[in-house]
């Protein structure tokens, strides 16, 4: 299969390349600079350069492949972006059968105990945008999937949950926690991200939104308690969050949330199994 990917370079794309690489998938990674390209090819992708500004380019690249997975972003114009890759892939996919796997993220279903991809969506300020995008994809003739990954990890530590590392520390070095610290996050270890993209492209459904999740939910207090060992914590106040973080982000990790990512282990035999966000920050 050619596999046309965007984001090859970040936190998930660099997990998802090489996955596909290693199943026989031909890849062409769309980047935005000639040291993003070199570093595609090493990982044994044909690097494009993209104009990510330009529709008409960005569709004549996914009109080239047998299926695109779309995982890049901007943080300047993280809207306007998204809404351009996604009119591509509705220019270059649509009525053609090709699946394209789109990225969201679980935030845009707001706080909930047992999170499916049936709930309404509740999405916090910083991501509202998501469901605009969304919509226009699912007007479209197109064999799309919207993946929405939980909070990721892996990768040396890379990601969202360093957050909590840096939180101030009280007497005692004990660790306050972001917010009260009662608060879930569903997570998901970044090579298992990767293998639910695989599996999802590779099965060349429909599968609508599906949350890339691993079903394990800890508390940021926990979280934060593996980061401390012996110092302990002391619970955070949720304004002290929106001052250091500001009020977008710090709603997002406030939000409480679990979901057991059952629909995505309908998907071709995936199932996480790389250690538990709890073990690695234990490490």
């Amino acid at each position: 299969m050619h596999v046309v990917l965007t984001g090859a370079t970040g936190l998930i794309g660099s997990a998802v390349l090489p996955q596909l690489v290693a199943r026989g998938d031909r890849v062409t990674a769309l980047v935005r600079s000639e040291e993003a390209r070199r570093t595609v090819e090493a990982a044994g992708a044909t690097g494009a350069l993209i104009d990510f500004g330009d529709v008409s380019a960005i569709a004549e690249a996914f009109a080239q492949g047998d299926a695109v997975i779309h995982l890049a972003a901007a943080g300047d114009d993280a809207e306007g972006f998204d809404r351009r890759v996604a009119d591509a892939a509705v220019q270059a996919l649509g009525g053609t059968g090709k699946p394209y796997v789109h990225t969201g993220g679980v935030w845009v279903y707001g706080s909930g105990d047992d999170l499916t991809e049936e709930h309404l969506y509740s999405a916090p300020a910083i991501t509202a945008w998501r469901l605009g995008v969304i919509a226009s994809l699912e007007a479209a003739d197109l064999v799309l999937t919207v993946l929405h990954p939980g909070i990721v990890y892996g990768d040396g530590g890379a990601g969202i949950p360093q957050v909590l590392a840096g939180q101030p520390r009280g007497d005692g070095g004990a660790l306050t926690t972001l917010g009260s610290g009662r608060q879930h996050w569903t997570t998901v270890h970044v090579d298992d991200l990767a293998a639910l993209y695989v599996a999802v492209v590779s099965d060349g459904s429909a599968h609508g939104g599906v949350l890339g999740v691993s079903g394990v939910n800890p508390t940021v207090g926990e979280m934060s308690a593996a980061l401390a060992g012996g110092a302990g914590v002391v619970a955070g106040d949720p304004e002290a969050a929106k001052a250091s973080l500001g009020d977008g982000f710090a709603e997002a990790l406030l939000l409480d949330q679990q979901a057991s990512g059952a629909k995505a282990r309908s998907i071709g035999g995936w199932a996480p199994t790389r250690p538990t966000l709890l073990e690695e920050l234990a490490r």
